[in-house]
């Protein structure tokens, strides 16, 4: 094997131990993540690739003090508030779909001791995700309204390469749909123009070993179940 090929294949498994290794982290140190260590996540999540090069999302880092005043005042908020997607979500989870996110839904309610049928528990759960888990950090992606669905889609691969870059430097991270169902108070907060729509957020810092909620892994489905080959 050439010297070449060996670092390819070097490569190779240093990607798929990134991809095995990420998770979605829902409980957090407190420590803040060095504003150095930020940089080069966003840096190496700038490559990411985009329709005609256009570089769609636009990114808002919240500090540890920033992230502190935006989880506060979120929490502060009625929790029957509606929601406002700028984006559509889902209309609805069907089949395959749905039974994963079921399961996704009970290994974290059964980490966490939340017990099927208990709303109260479970309502309390839910509001983690605007207290970003615990996170010290906090990122709001946002995409140009006029750029459409393609304009989500680089924007969601965006959020691939922060977490798995996030990964590489020992960061932890979730990326939280539900951040996107508060965008209405994200556009005030932030002084957004209209033209940008909220994607979504991603909590990220260190991983606490010991909480509950990070016990857990979910399962990939089989690359038949996912892949069409054709000869």
């Amino acid at each position: 094997m050439s010297s070449t090929q060996t670092a390819q294949v070097s490569a190779s498994r240093s990607f798929g131990a990134l991809l095995s290794e990420r998770f979605s982290c829902r409980g957090y140190r407190p420590d803040p993540v060095p504003r150095a260590t930020i940089d080069e996540i966003l840096r190496l999540a700038q490559r990411t690739a985009s329709w005609c090069n256009s570089q769609p999302w636009q990114v808002i880092v919240n500090s540890a003090a920033a992230t502190d005043r935006l989880r506060e005042h979120l929490l502060s908020l009625p929790p029957g508030q509606p929601s406002g997607f700028d984006i559509p979500a889902p209309a609805d989870y069907r089949g395959v779909y749905k039974d994963r996110r079921r399961a996704c839904g009970l290994q974290l309610y059964e980490s966490v001791g939340v017990t099927p049928g208990d709303r109260v528990a479970s309502a309390k759960q839910a509001r983690e995700n605007f207290a970003f888990f615990g996170a010290p950090h906090v990122a709001i992606v946002t995409t140009e309204a006029i750029l459409g669905t393609y304009g989500a889609v680089d924007c969601g691969a965006y959020v691939h390469n922060f977490m798995i870059a996030a990964r590489s430097l020992g960061v932890a991270s979730i990326a939280q749909a539900a951040l996107a169902a508060r965008a209405g108070v994200l556009r005030e907060w932030y002084d957004l123009p209209a033209e940008r729509q909220v994607v979504c957020g991603i909590s990220f810092g260190y991983a606490d070993p010991d909480h509950p909620a990070n016990g857990f892994r979910t399962a990939r489905a089989d690359i038949g179940e996912a892949c069409r080959w054709v000869d």
